[in-house]
């Protein structure tokens, strides 16, 4: 991974075998950044996309393995009480299976580079955003301060 800061926003590359979401919020840490949000492209060779699904109260999980064009990743970074930074992700995946296109998208956990991924991070400019646990979902919302 390497990254730049020009004017309020971080470029980010991504390398083969890097993992989006822990470098993502790396730099977050290293430079300092309690909220943002981020947006990106890239290919990877594996993620981890979940659906929530109401009626259970869980999530499902998917796993994704072989060439998968990373077509969009948009996500934010928001702050704990505790100071803990957290992710919200989501993303959509093309790839090719049994010679037919396919698709998938949700909530992304995680996924490794295959070859490149151009993210940027934009900080929130003048504030933070927060985080507020939901007991209903077992998730966090943002929380304005």
């Amino acid at each position: 991974m390497d990254y730049r800061k020009i004017g309020d926003t971080y470029y980010i590359r991504m390398d083969r075998g890097d993992e989006v979401i822990a470098n993502i919020l790396e730099v977050c840490r290293k430079e300092s950044i309690p909220s943002a949000v981020f947006s990106g492209i890239g290919g990877c060779k594996s993620a981890e996309l979940q659906v929530f699904i109401p009626e259970t109260g869980e999530f499902e999980t998917e796993q994704l393995e072989g060439m998968l064009e990373l077509v969009s990743i948009n996500g934010n970074v928001v702050s704990g009480e505790d100071g803990r930074l957290y992710h919200h992700t989501h993303a959509l995946f093309s790839y090719k299976q049994d010679g037919q296109h396919g698709m998938a998208g949700g909530h992304l956990k995680s996924t490794t580079i295959l070859y490149t991924a151009e993210i940027e991070l934009r900080p929130t400019v003048g504030g933070s955003i927060g985080r507020k646990f939901d007991p209903e979902t077992g998730t966090g919302f943002w929380e304005f301060k």
